[in-house]
């Protein structure tokens, strides 16, 4: 991961932590690591975190592992990212607004189409084995 990736993915972690109302040292504390850590790896410092704290981080702010691994560029796990993630690396060259008006397009397309990018959890629509 070169230094710009390490930024946004910084910049994107410390998003979903605010949104998530959590501080780094309650993040810190439920990923097993300190909150220096957690600071240095939003401000982008940590070119490589080691995908173990990133699974731990991950599971603290309620993050698919597949989302954080993309915005990573690390090799991700056979579960898919969602949307946001995949267009963030996917066109990580184009600025910064235009993905966002992507992203609030998707946004206004899943509302439109009641549509619920998360779906059901395993199980939840199963029918039962008779």
């Amino acid at each position: 991961m070169n230094e710009s990736q390490a930024k946004r993915l910084g910049g994107w972690l410390r998003q979903r932590r605010r949104e998530a109302g959590l501080s780094t040292i309650q993040v810190a504390k439920a990923a097993g690591t300190t909150d220096g850590t957690i600071t240095r790896i939003e401000q982008g410092v940590i070119a490589a975190p080691d995908p173990r704290k990133l699974s731990r981080i991950a599971e603290a702010l309620g993050l698919s592992l597949a989302d954080v691994y993309v915005m990573a560029d690390y090799a991700v796990p056979s579960d898919l990212p969602s949307f946001q993630p995949y267009l963030r690396r996917k066109y990580r060259d184009m600025p910064a607004e235009a993905i966002g008006d992507l992203e609030q397009a998707f946004e206004r397309i899943i509302k439109k189409h009641g549509y619920e990018p998360t779906g059901p959890r395993n199980g939840e629509d199963e029918e039962p084995d008779t």
